[in-house]
């Protein structure tokens, strides 16, 4: 999506050569092997593990640091593993979605029309908004160390990123139209300040 935000604003007369079916299908495919690999990396050395005792997870969902708090083994590669994975692929999905940011917002300051800017960046921030949301939470889960980890802390974060982003989603992207604005303030009552003054 960055990318794609990338074209259309910094080169929107090349958008449609530059975003063509081929380098689509090429990021389609790149992200489903680095989701394939990296599920299979962290899975493998699971499966060496070994379960004793209470196996409840106290969790909403079953994840791999979860499951690796279950464990009555060394589960020190695992973290490794785990943390090694977790912030290569997060770290470097975003950079790369960072540098798309950084060219952008240097193309919109070089725009001469306010509108254009304000357009511009009104089309960004919804974007922005759930890769923060999602970014630092999912990472937040996957990463942190075992002193500060709470289950409710871990249920929040999980939460977070796994239901209320994608939840979020449809309601952050659909607020940069004008109408779906205009609805909600009708919907809330808004009445604008100056109205009740004159």
């Amino acid at each position: 999506m960055a990318l794609d935000r990338c074209a259309a604003i910094c080169k929107p007369l090349h958008y449609v050569q530059i975003m063509n079916r081929v380098l689509c299908r090429l990021l389609i495919g790149g992200a489903w092997t680095i989701g394939f690999i990296q599920g299979l990396i962290n899975t493998l050395p699971l499966l060496k593990l070994m379960f004793c005792g209470q196996n409840i997870i106290r969790h909403f969902s079953c994840e791999q640091p979860s499951l690796l708090a279950l464990s009555c083994t060394d589960i020190y590669i695992n973290r490794i593993i785990l943390s090694i994975t977790a912030n290569a692929v997060g770290i470097s999905s975003f950079l790369l979605i960072s540098v798309s940011y950084l060219h952008i917002f240097s193309t919109v300051c070089k725009m001469h029309s306010a509108e254009a800017k304000r357009r511009t960046f009104s089309t960004c921030t919804p974007h922005i908004t759930v890769l923060v949301l999602f970014y630092s939470s999912s990472w937040l889960r996957y990463t942190m160390p075992d002193l500060i980890s709470s289950i409710v802390l871990e249920e929040i974060l999980s939460i977070q990123y796994s239901i209320c982003t994608p939840l979020l989603n449809p309601i952050i992207y659909s607020l940069k139209t004008k109408d779906m604005k205009e609805a909600i303030k009708q919907l809330m009552g808004y009445k604008p300040l100056l109205s009740h003054v004159m």
